[in-house]
């Protein structure tokens, strides 16, 4: 009879992290995105299996390219009131700061960040939008550009008011034109989330109103972020202070539009710290979700960051908060 020895432990423990790495791999596919949830509470996650302290060396994490933090990291000089705030070094893939980044929160129009990113995967930038009756059905105090029943615009066209003015009507065509439905859209939301390992996040709709089941955390709002600046087109929108345009109304006649940017570093109305250059980002303004925005930024050698606070209690706190963690680039 054949007797065959078991392994040494450190082999068993080696094949046991392979088998579950090959088995995510299996359902996923090679692409950016994991299966196993990346999150701080599941019993078996990306996460846990990154940070264990007896993970083999030899087996490539799921997360190798991305910022990792399972707590709160502080930073000299910084006092942050706002709910969630963040600054990750894209190039290190160091936290630099964390305040409750897997705290589930409301994302207000960062949303949009997502909105866009799905737009440019699964339509096509020259494809032409009709807008249907429910751009005008949004709540009476929502930011719009004007947008009415029947206009007709480019997906790029849409693309630059949805993240420049942050227009609900827009995110509504965008959303409409590339799902068929906002519901149909939402889908796609939460499927690319999935993707992208934002496990603490659901969409219900395009623009970020609020809605008890809307929710996303600062953590993956960065997660979102540092997927869609991969797309050329993303860049060079978010870092436009104004935009000016000429549509369609259902008559076929040119309707011209002008909107100017939401986010205050674009138009130096505030002022980045020095040695930091903010590229640009979206802001985010509701009642339930206060305010909200996300940046990328350089410091003096072109290095990429993302910064990221969510639920400030004033615009003043949003930015001179966010200056405070811009000013840890360079420090």
């Amino acid at each position: 009879m054949k007797i065959i020895s078991k392994p040494p432990k450190k082999v068993q423990k080696f094949i046991a992290l392979l088998t579950a790495f090959g088995c995510a791999f299996c359902i996923t596919g090679c692409g950016a995105g994991y299966e196993i949830p990346y999150t701080v509470n599941a019993s078996s996650s990306s996460f846990r299996i990154v940070n264990r302290e007896e993970a083999v060396s030899a087996a490539v994490p799921f997360a190798s390219d991305l910022c990792v933090v399972s707590e709160n990291v502080a930073a000299d000089s910084i006092t942050m009131n706002a709910s969630g705030a963040a600054l990750f070094d894209i190039n290190t893939k160091e936290t630099v700061y964390a305040k409750n980044v897997h705290e589930k929160l409301y994302p207000a129009s960062l949303t949009k960040v997502m909105t866009a990113l799905v737009a440019l995967k699964h339509g096509s930038t020259d494809m032409l939008l009709t807008a249907s009756e429910n751009v005008t059905n949004l709540e009476s105090d929502a930011q719009t550009c004007g947008i009415k029943p029947g206009d007709q615009m480019t997906l790029t066209q849409a693309l630059h008011v949805l993240l420049i003015n942050s227009a609900n009507d827009a995110a509504i065509m965008i959303a409409e034109g590339i799902g068929g439905s906002v519901e149909g859209f939402a889908e796609l939301m939460n499927q690319e989330a999935l993707a992208l390992g934002a496990t603490n996040t659901h969409f219900v709709n395009p623009h970020g109103l609020s809605d008890d089941n809307h929710y996303t955390t600062v953590y993956d709002i960065y997660l979102i972020m540092n997927e869609a600046i991969k797309y050329d087109m993303f860049n060079n929108i978010i870092g436009m202070s104004s935009y000016s345009t000429v549509y369609s109304d259902k008559e076929g006649n040119s309707k011209e539009l002008n909107v100017k940017s939401t986010n205050l570093f674009l138009h130096g109305e505030k002022e980045s710290p020095a040695g930091v250059t903010v590229y640009g980002g979206k802001t985010g303004t509701t009642n339930a979700a206060g305010h909200c925005l996300v940046l990328l930024s350089r410091d003096t050698s072109g290095n990429p960051y993302i910064s990221v606070i969510l639920r400030a209690d004033s615009r003043d706190e949003l930015y001179t908060q966010m200056s405070e963690l811009l000013n840890k680039i360079n420090n």
